[in-house]
């Protein structure tokens, strides 16, 4: 069988082959040869550090194998409900609930300084009531405040963007869970003072 693609981004390609997932960083022809070659053998290095991290706290796609050279990483491909699509199906109480484990997640990860840096629904996958967080390509280790306020910030415009009919309500269940982190008063601080600075912006 061969590798399908499932998905294809500005940094890399997804492929699908039977039930594992490569993800394959794509050449840059604008940037010098080496010097593409050196900053994607980097973020692949740091996207599996991150996830080996990670995989002790939440629930990830199980990775099985790391390759710096070729720039890839294999991980188990979950047969779930991207989140995105889902979502809104369910009833609020349902979506509550989904919510409420979100921001459990999110609070574990900030806990152990693991910014995802992507923090969308399409990031999320649902099986068998099991929440799994997906593609930390764009993920750090960072313990400022601000960096932490900043997923935050990228989540809230992205469920009020996706899931418009009952945004305020689950970004509130989120908030309620992420409160067991125990700096999360700090963050919904600087939370709002990112806020502040976008509406500045525009």
């Amino acid at each position: 069988m061969t590798s399908k693609i499932i998905q294809q981004g500005a940094e890399a390609l997804i492929l699908l082959d039977k039930n594992i997932i490569t993800k394959k960083r794509i050449e840059k022809s604008y940037r010098i040869s080496e010097l593409d070659d050196k900053i994607r053998k980097l973020r692949t290095r740091s996207e599996t550090k991150l996830l080996e991290k990670a995989s002790k706290i939440v629930s990830i796609p199980k990775m099985i194998k790391s390759n710096e050279k070729i720039k890839e990483i294999d991980m188990e491909f979950i047969d779930g409900k991207k989140l995105s699509e889902h979502l809104d199906k369910y009833d609020l109480k349902k979506q509550k609930e989904i919510c409420n484990k979100i921001g459990d997640n999110i609070s574990k990860l900030h806990d152990s300084d693991i910014i995802h840096g992507d923090l969308t629904t399409s990031n999320m996958i649902l099986k068998e009531d099991k929440l799994y967080f997906i593609d930390f390509g764009l993920g750090f280790i960072s313990s400022k405040y601000e960096d932490k306020a900043v997923d935050l910030h990228l989540l809230k415009k992205a469920i009020e963007a996706k899931h418009s009919r009952n945004w305020e309500i689950l970004f509130e269940e989120i908030i309620k869970e992420y409160k067991k982190y125990k700096d999360s008063r700090i963050v919904l601080e600087k939370l709002k003072t990112v806020e502040k600075r976008g509406r500045y912006k525009k």
